[in-house]
């Protein structure tokens, strides 16, 4: 099928606003410098720490948003459109706000503070602080990722599996989870890439503390005040290992709520 002309020019524009940036990036960067930058004691330890968080973010948002979507995608009436629209509030919040909800949600006057003063939990400025940044950040995309797979397959092949005397448990166990498999593994990529990328709440949240904070964003921004060209080459580093990470994950093409099943 053919297209307008101002179809393919809008698509060449909207290409590239996104690439321009991204080769602007790389054109900057000094690359005999990397090397130091990647061994440097300083920002192993924050690659080590958003790699580690965003594994468990990504975890936790992708169990939680597959139970999630999995209800919203069966639920009729307000209650479900209502439900959804907070679930894809994060999305569109500034991530300073992200950032204050969560302190007011996990700080020392929250509703669960007295709960966790007793039993000696403490939440902001840690590394669960970032988990849970992340976690609140990346849940929206497992959620429309998800539910928009069973709403666009259905659920037609749980029923005869029901009508056929299955537990609830099997059913989800041998039939939804091998369905949906592909379009499990894109939400949990989608929540991975979501999460090593966070940065306002996690700062809000979570401070920057050296080793205990302090993600790769954290340390590319903290870089940015002294030293552009390291927080630079910082970027040109995530960047690379983010587009690897989805890259994986539509080595085969397109992968769409509904492609993703064939």
């Amino acid at each position: 099928m053919r297209f307008p002309a101002t179809v393919g020019l809008l698509a060449l524009v909207a290409g590239l606003s996104i690439l321009f940036p991204l080769l602007s990036l790389v054109r900057g960067t000094q690359w005999a410098s990397l090397p130091a930058l990647a061994s440097a004691p300083e920002n192993l330890t924050a690659a080590l720490l958003s790699v580690t968080t965003a594994s468990l973010a990504c975890a936790i948002s992708t169990t939680l948003g597959f139970a999630l979507a999995l209800v919203l995608a069966r639920a009729r009436g307000i209650l479900s459109s209502v439900l959804r629209a907070f679930v894809l509030v994060p999305l569109v919040l500034p991530p300073v706000v992200s950032g204050i909800a969560l302190v007011l949600a996990y700080g020392r006057n929250s509703l669960l503070a007295p709960l966790m003063e007793a039993v000696g939990v403490r939440i902001v400025f840690s590394t669960s602080a970032v988990v849970l940044a992340q976690v609140f950040v990346s849940l929206p995309f497992v959620v429309l990722t998800l539910e928009s797979a069973f709403r666009a397959r259905g659920f037609a092949e749980e029923r005869a599996a029901a009508s056929l005397g299955a537990r609830p448990r099997r059913v989800l166990t041998t039939v939804t989870l091998p369905r949906f498999a592909p379009s499990i593994l894109l939400a949990a990529t989608l929540a991975f890439a979501r999460s090593l990328g966070e940065f306002g709440a996690t700062l809000t949240f979570a401070g920057s503390l050296a080793g205990t904070t302090r993600t790769l964003p954290l340390q590319i921004y903290l870089a940015r005040e002294s030293d552009l060209a390291h927080a630079v080459g910082l970027s040109v580093l995530l960047a690379a290992f983010s587009l690897l990470t989805v890259s994986l994950v539509y080595a085969r093409g397109p992968l769409t709520t509904e492609g993703a099943q064939q």
